[in-house]
């Protein structure tokens, strides 16, 4: 049950009724004060000048009534004056004291979630979870070499910014609003063709600042970002898969293309965890791992040294999120506990809390396109022992989203939210849960 919004300013912890009955106390000490300057004649003749006349068993109700009603001119008075001011100093805002007040207070008291992975599948369970906590930390995988982060990576030689930026959008406040420029992708130009510009606006900003790290701090307080997306890594290296015919592949995007299974994925060279994202899992209360392609957005995090110990170490509530489809060549045929057999070899997975799985079938339209792509819905076979100890959450979670022209399965970032703040213990206990979509 959702509670309505405006409650929100009777939360515990939001530091406004104490300041409200100061407020009616306030009056209360004015009016005793206008009693003693009257004197005691003075004020009967002002009490019979204004009830005097009514009948004596209606001098109660009314006595009550003007109580209740100071009250609420009090609360009123109090909060269209600090609505006012609100607007004035933060037009984004709209005036609402109870949701920012809620968003100061609640949001950033709520518990600490940690996402790991990459692309679209990690952006868009963003999407639904910054409802419910202000502190999410987005640990990205940076080994992206296809389209326009490949191409600034390979000319510039910089870490690649398209996961990043569609985590910070996914974040930011108005994401449909800052989408329209971050998004936008030049049509023509030599060298410029292609690019997105949010891709070139964070390349800038991390020659400008000495830092990708830097660039991304810059660019979540341009675009009002609730919590922090950080690299896995700051070190430059690739993606190198050996594939079941025997060849071995270089690059995020080359091995994603290639329609041969994958039978070992390695980097190319050591890489060392980002400390910063290192103390985020070490202070996680929520674990998230998925949804997104398990060998180049999942694993590539877990193959960066730290990592997967450090989520091993955490005490956090621990989930996999079971991706919606098989991907071509990647993992063709693979079921959902071959999934967690690959995470296995990084993840102690008796460590975790449970594996949230999809429930519902794809409208036969849309699975026949994919079908003729080579993608499968991800079959669940999560039974007795392929559960790896895991709790299986089984429960409807399918959108059907536009992208880059045609419908797109993806989990809707809602249900899977409010599905997550009822599963985890951390999340359950937070008042977000009641005032969320």
């Amino acid at each position: 049950m959702k509670i309505p919004t405006f409650l929100k300013i009777l939360l515990p912890g939001m530091g406004v009724k104490r300041w409200f009955f100061l407020s009616a106390l306030g009056v209360a000490i004015l009016a005793l004060g206008v009693f003693c300057l009257l004197g005691e004649s003075g004020a009967r003749e002002l009490y019979r000048i204004l009830v005097g006349y009514l009948p004596l068993l209606w001098r109660p109700a009314v006595a009550a009534g003007l109580i209740a009603g100071g009250f609420l001119a009090v609360a009123l008075g109090t909060g269209m004056m600090t609505r006012a001011v609100l607007r004035a100093v933060s037009p984004k805002s709209e005036g609402s004291v109870a949701q920012a007040l809620y968003e100061a207070r609640i949001l950033k008291n709520a518990p600490n979630v940690v996402a790991v992975g990459g692309g679209t599948g990690l952006s868009n369970l963003l999407r639904g979870i910054k409802h419910y906590t202000a502190n999410i930390t987005a640990i990205v995988t940076v080994m992206d070499t296809g389209g326009s982060s490949g191409r600034l990576r390979e000319e510039l030689d910089v870490l690649p910014p398209g996961d990043v930026r569609n985590c910070l959008l996914a974040l930011a406040e108005d994401e449909e609003r800052m989408a329209r420029f971050m998004q936008y992708r030049f049509a023509k130009g030599e060298g410029l063709a292609g690019h997105a510009l949010g891709n070139l606006i964070l390349v800038g900003l991390a020659e400008a600042l000495g830092g990708f790290d830097r660039a991304i701090e810059e660019a979540s307080f341009f675009l009002s970002v609730r919590g922090q997306v950080l690299p896995s890594t700051l070190d430059k290296v690739q993606l190198v898969a050996e594939l079941a015919d025997g060849r071995t592949v270089e690059g995020e995007a080359a091995i994603s293309s290639d329609p041969a299974p994958i039978r070992k994925i390695w980097l190319s060279q050591k890489a060392q965890a980002y400390e910063r994202a290192l103390k985020a899992i070490e202070e996680a209360d929520v674990i998230l791992i998925g949804p997104g392609s398990l060998y180049t957005s999942i694993v590539p995090n877990l193959l960066v040294e730290g990592i997967s110990e450090a989520i091993n170490r955490a005490r956090a509530e621990k989930f996999v999120i079971m991706n919606l489809m098989t991907e071509p060549g990647e993992t063709t045929g693979y079921t959902a506990s071959d999934h967690l057999r690959v995470l296995a070899q990084y993840l102690d997975l008796r460590k975790f809390t449970g594996v949230i799985v999809n429930s519902e079938s794809p409208p036969e339209e849309i699975l026949a396109r994919y079908r003729a792509e080579g993608s499968e819905p991800v079959r669940d076979d999560l039974r007795g022992a392929k559960t790896f100890g895991l709790r299986v959450i089984r429960a409807p979670l399918l959108s059907v989203v536009e992208m880059e022209g045609k419908p797109t399965l993806k989990h809707d970032p809602l249900k899977l939210a409010k599905l997550l703040s009822r599963e985890s213990k951390a999340l359950r206990r937070s008042w977000t849960r009641w005032f969320s979509p």
